[in-house]
């Protein structure tokens, strides 16, 4: 053997070769092959050696050789020790073979020995080489994989459909909401929303989750609101509505709209959004209405910042008036003057 290995250090591979194989040093043996060459044979050795290290030399002999399908088999027998996952997958990507690397973890998700690495690692590939295929990978060993590491390289790589699928798996379902209203084109679904929302922890995602369905999806909001109502402050679900109503009268333009709407809050006895309602759609009113409406129902307390501020807007228009014809007056008589004396 120890002839060998001076054959070996030589690289006087035939008769290494020769040497190791008559002593069945499998290891060294399989060394000798790749150098010359000869991969097949140096797997049958490295089989016949049956250690980590010798199927790694062999490994990345192959891949070094680009012999895939050689290497793809002695990489089997590494990517089961977690340890050396990491370096195997490195050899690989360091030279640009994702296809090649993605292939063989995927012939490796059947071993007896698979592990959560594994798992984790090709959904990793996934999302980087091949996004198409993380949905169906997660939807079938989300439990074998590292949630925490696939959900960061999820959020990297801008699967947000995937994403929200692992928050909700992870039980982060306020990560969740808050990602499907971030990005609704591709993360929104009208069921595992209304699934979702209520298990989140932050209630304050209930009245984002309303603004975000009035905004996006309005022709759904009833069936939200029905999934929501028993989680609610009505009170304040009915005051988020009102401020979204005023809003709406202001925009439209429309005065009956809005002293119907200022009404409306009298007859449901919010005092406190009437007074709002009268700045929101301030252009719109008209002051006799609002007056009238003040004095019937005995809230004049609530519309006096409004009137206060008519008041002075009146007054500044009639005192701009005034001035006009204070400096306006004398050129007039001056005018009346030269008229008299045109005619004389």
């Amino acid at each position: 053997c120890q002839v060998g290995d001076r054959c070996y250090d030589e690289k006087m591979y035939e008769a290494a070769k020769l040497l190791y194989n008559n002593v069945s040093n499998f290891g060294r043996l399989a060394s000798t092959l790749v150098h010359l060459g000869e991969y097949q044979a140096a797997v049958d050795g490295a089989r016949k050696a049956n250690s980590t290290r010798t199927w790694k030399e062999v490994c990345f002999a192959c891949v070094d050789g680009k012999e895939f399908r050689l290497a793809q088999m002695c990489g089997l027998h590494i990517v089961v020790h977690a340890d050396e996952l990491e370096e195997l997958i490195n050899y690989y990507q360091d030279r640009g073979y994702f296809e090649e690397l993605i292939t063989m973890l995927e012939a490796a998700l059947g071993l007896e020995r698979a592990h959560m690495g594994m798992f984790t690692e090709l959904a990793i590939l996934y999302s980087k080489f091949k996004p198409q295929k993380m949905r169906e990978h997660l939807e079938l060993f989300w439990s074998r994989v590292n949630i925490p590491k696939v959900l960061r390289a999820a959020e990297q790589a801008h699967l947000w459909a995937e994403l929200v699928f692992l928050y909700d798996k992870y039980e982060e379902y306020d990560n969740a909401i808050i990602t499907m209203m971030n990005h609704p084109t591709d993360a929104w679904k009208e069921g595992q929303f209304k699934d979702i929302i209520t298990k989140v922890a932050n209630v304050e995602l209930y009245y984002k989750a309303i603004q975000f369905y009035l905004e996006f999806k309005p022709l759904l909001l009833n069936d939200l609101l029905i999934v929501l109502s028993p989680r609610l402050d009505h009170s304040r679900a009915v005051n988020f509505f009102s401020k979204d109503a005023m809003q709406y009268a202001s925009e439209s333009k429309d005065t009956e709209l809005a002293e119907e709407l200022l009404s409306w809050f009298l007859q449901e006895n919010k005092k406190e959004c009437f007074a709002a309602c009268l700045f929101t759609c301030y252009d719109l009113l008209r002051p006799d209405v609002v007056l009238e409406t003040a004095w019937r129902h005995n809230i004049m307390d609530f519309s006096m910042p409004y009137f206060i501020q008519v008041m002075r807007e009146y007054l500044s228009k009639v005192g701009r008036r005034l001035m006009f014809i204070s400096y306006a007056a004398p050129l007039l008589f001056q005018v009346d003057a030269v008229k008299e004396q045109v005619k004389v």
